[in-house]
């Protein structure tokens, strides 16, 4: 049996660890999606009722950028949700792609 080369089963030590990073750095950002949605979600509840206790008339000079607001508003909640939608999928395939360096890892230890 060949032995396998120190340098071999640290590079396969440090892709372990990228690895390992990759799936905790997914973690986070699922945990800043779901901040930054509810985040949004004050934001429209407080506009909301600001707006409530003030004259239409009086606010004429801000109306024309509701409209703007909203859309941008709009179109960052879809974007938080398809992301969201697409999480538990990427930390899935990073974790198994954990797996697999762990093997690896382990076998070109156990082999040198």
């Amino acid at each position: 049996m060949a032995r396998i080369a120190r340098s071999d089963v640290e590079a396969a030590y440090f892709t372990l660890l990228r690895a390992r990073e990759k799936v905790s750095a997914l973690r986070r950002y699922g945990d800043f999606l779901e901040h930054e949605r509810l985040r949004l979600q004050r934001f429209v509840a407080e506009g909301d009722a600001l707006d409530a206790h003030v004259d239409p008339k009086l606010r004429r000079a801000l109306l024309h950028t509701d409209r703007l607001l909203g859309d941008v508003l709009k179109v960052r909640h879809e974007t938080i949700a398809d992301e969201l939608g697409r999480l538990d999928e990427r930390i899935a395939a990073a974790e198994a792609f954990v797996g697999e360096c762990e093997e690896e890892h382990e076998a070109l230890r156990s082999a040198s």
